[in-house]
Parts: structure tokens; C-alpha cells; sequence
């Protein structure tokens, strides 16, 4: 039997405004942008040390506890132009059912829709539900 260890990992994503999804995504997950390479005191200060094409290229945001994947954010020249084929479930309610699991998404879903997440469709049978939503470059998530 071959021994595993758990592996560390981050969620990378393709994007236009790196910084901007970045912090859209801390708002989504509570987490927070970490701290400046150790040389700049503020991430604009690094951002203008590059070179101008490079210049906000990328941003990451990380879990505050250190449980959660650190989120990667790199621009690219194309557009989003087809569904992704992975996505986030932001796990709002957990251990709910029916109408209580419902009302929990929908008040998610509410915090969110100012932050410019988009409401897509409610999936609901009764007892199961989540609500598809898109970030604020069109890229799909569910509330689950």
C-alpha cells in the first residue's frame, strides 16, 4: 500500500481584471488578500515596480484560517465564451432541507447580487436546492 499525503492546492482562474475578481471571490468566501511581497509595502507599489505589461497581471486571495485553497487570478487576452467546466459550490447549507435550506440560499444570494454576482436559476425539488449564480466575469458558481 502506497503511502499519500494530503496535497496542497490552489483554484487558478482565467480572467480580465485580476485584482477585481480577486476581491469579489474575498467577498464570496471571507477571505482576504495576503500581504505584499516582503519588499513593497503595498500590492499597488509592486504592481508599479513591473513592467507595464505586466502590471496587474495577476492577484490571489488566500483562507484566513489556512484551511481553504488559496484562489489564483491570471489575466488572459481571450474572454469567457463557453460554461466552465468546473465551478465552485460556496457550501451555504449544509445540513438543511426543504423550505429552511431554501431560505438560506435565497439570503445568500441577496448578500451577494450587490457585489455584482449575477442570478442565474433556482434548482429546487422540494428538498434539495441551490441557486447557479455567476461571478462578476460571468464565470459560474453554485450556492449549495
Amino acid at each position: 500500500m502506497s503511502s499519500t499525503s494530503i496535497k496542497q492546492f490552489q483554484v487558478t482562474f482565467d480572467c480580465a481584471d485580476p485584482e477585481r475578481l480577486a476581491r469579489f471571490w474575498c467577498e464570496v468566501l471571507g477571505y482576504v488578500v495576503p500581504p505584499p511581497p516582503a519588499e513593497f509595502a503595498t500590492w499597488d507599489d509592486y504592481h508599479r515596480s513591473r513592467a507595464p505589461e505586466d502590471r496587474g497581471a495577476w492577484f490571489a486571495c488566500c483562507d484566513p484560517t489556512g484551511v481553504g485553497p488559496r484562489l489564483f487570478f491570471q489575466r488572459v487576452p481571450e474572454g469567457k465564451v463557453v460554461k466552465n467546466r468546473v465551478h465552485l459550490d460556496v457550501r451555504v447549507a449544509t445540513g438543511l432541507v426543504g423550505e429552511e435550506r431554501l431560505a438560506a440560499l435565497e439570503a445568500e444570494c441577496a448578500r451577494l447580487l450587490p457585489f455584482g454576482a449575477v442570478r442565474v436559476q433556482v434548482l429546487y425539488d422540494g428538498t434539495d436546492a441551490c441557486i447557479v449564480m455567476q461571478d462578476i466575469e460571468g464565470n459560474e458558481f453554485c450556492l449549495d
